[in-house]
């Protein structure tokens, strides 16, 4: 696959305090890459630099293999996390304005924005104002907007946050068929659920610095700890004294077991006290969501992960 977009060595300051440093990724055409971690983690910063709304100290960017300040704006779609339409507004009119602004013939976007208004459940829709919709329907148009003129690369801060869940399968929908279509796609989401099913890598970051780089498979099989959950009645210092579980979480008569890293499962499974009240017992590995609050909460040790 083909970097559309390398950062290297990316870092910000403001006044006398780094917000990134040594921040670097790729993205490819064709694939979903999420870029994750806590508010104030430096992910806005990051995005920004590539946009070019600010400029960094240290790095450099690349676009298509050649070093840019920011990419080109035609060639880069954009979805903020804070919203923002012109209310009186048309919904044509803006979608054919935005598609103006990149330099998209407007014959073309005409039909195109039709055909996404229909595939997006908004058929009939084009006649009316920004204010006349409903917040679900105007995020809707602003997602439209920043695809109308056939990014190369899209960049996406939080696209389902507020949606129903039909609205979110449509936007899974669309966002999968744009990367099939050879769409770079840097998706930044604190809905662990959703970047486990669309991305095929992730970039995390945590306090300016970058904590894990990877495919998903990868970072699941660096970071994804064991975790065994019992269901039955029993003491909550009695599951802490079992070898190899680094804590334990309890509510009421089911507990989740953390086990240490590289456990031998069907070893340890044979540790269990036989004294245990085990009405259900189940072992899995922790899931993406868990890994991001291990990290956010400084639990998470270890180094980078790279694809190979």
């Amino acid at each position: 696959m083909v970097a559309i977009l390398k950062v290297e060595g990316l870092g910000k300051s403001f006044k006398d305090k780094k917000v990134i440093e040594d921040i670097g990724f790729e993205v490819q055409k064709g694939e979903i890459m999420a870029i994750l971690g806590p508010n104030g983690a430096g992910k806005s910063t990051s995005i920004r630099s590539i946009l070019g709304i600010m400029y960094t100290e240290e790095g450099k960017i690349l676009y298509e293999g050649k070093e840019v300040r920011h990419v080109p704006r035609e060639k880069i779609g954009y979805l903020p996390e804070e919203r923002g339409l012109y209310k009186s507004v048309k919904v044509i009119d803006l979608l054919l304005y935005f598609a103006d602004l990149k330099d998209y013939p407007l014959h073309k976007a005409k039909t195109r924005a039709l055909e996404l208004l229909e595939k997006l459940g908004l058929e009939g829709k084009d006649k009316s104002s920004i204010e006349e919709l409903s917040k679900g329907m105007a995020q809707k148009v602003q997602f439209i907007a920043s695809i109308i003129h056939e990014p190369e690369l899209l960049i996406l801060d939080e696209p389902f946050s507020g949606l129903d869940p039909v609205s979110q399968d449509l936007f899974k929908k669309e966002i999968k068929a744009l990367a099939d279509q050879g769409t770079a796609i840097l998706l930044s989401s604190h809905q662990m659920n959703i970047v486990e099913e669309l991305c095929d890598r992730l970039f995390m970051i945590n306090k300016g610095r970058k904590v894990i780089y990877g495919t998903l498979d990868d970072v699941k099989r660096k970071f994804a700890n064991f975790k065994c959950t019992i269901q039955g009645v029993n003491e909550k210092n009695a599951l802490e004294k079992i070898a190899h579980v680094v804590r334990v979480e309890q509510t009421g008569d089911r507990a989740t077991l953390f086990l240490e890293n590289d456990v031998d499962v069907n070893k340890w499974i044979r540790l269990i006290p036989s004294e245990l009240d085990i009405q259900e017992l189940k072992i899995d590995r922790i899931s993406l969501h868990e890994i991001f609050i291990d990290i956010a909460s400084d639990r998470l040790k270890g180094g980078y992960v790279y694809e190979k």
